[in-house]
């Protein structure tokens, strides 16, 4: 069962702009992991923004928006094996995940020069019923 869906898009160099400005905003927003991964690609920017725009998507598909004292480094972007984004939890996202029994997360990112997008679905465990046929 869908628990929430979030999608978010935004533009690259406002956060290019952001991380170039000599201020922590890197460190606010981004995990040690994620840092690393993003300074490594030839694009960095890029995959800050896509990162970024995931958080805003996971936000708007847990409801209640950053504003409910959850932060952005509590919601991890990484890549399994084949390359394929995934996320972890932290702190009190990983409880508010927990509690309200979201057992799956899905994430799609996309961009092209000047635009990132993301897209998050989370899923809730449901009650399975069995159902007898005569």
């Amino acid at each position: 069962m869908i628990f929430g869906i979030g999608t978010d898009i935004i533009e690259v160099e406002r956060i290019e702009k952001q991380i170039n400005s000599g201020g922590s905003f890197k460190e606010k927003i981004f995990t040690e992991g994620e840092i690393k991964y993003c300074e490594s690609k030839k694009f960095s920017a890029q995959n800050f923004a896509a990162r970024f725009a995931a958080k805003e998507a996971c936000f708007k598909a847990i409801g209640t928006g950053w504003s409910d004292g959850f932060s952005f480094k509590e919601i991890e972007v990484v890549n399994d094996e084949m390359g394929k984004p995934e996320l972890v939890f932290h702190g009190g996202v990983e409880e508010f995940i927990k509690e309200n029994k979201i057992i799956n997360s899905n994430i799609s990112l996309s961009h092209i020069k000047e635009f990132v997008t993301a897209i998050v679905i989370l899923e809730k465990q449901t009650k399975i019923y069995k159902f007898l046929t005569i």
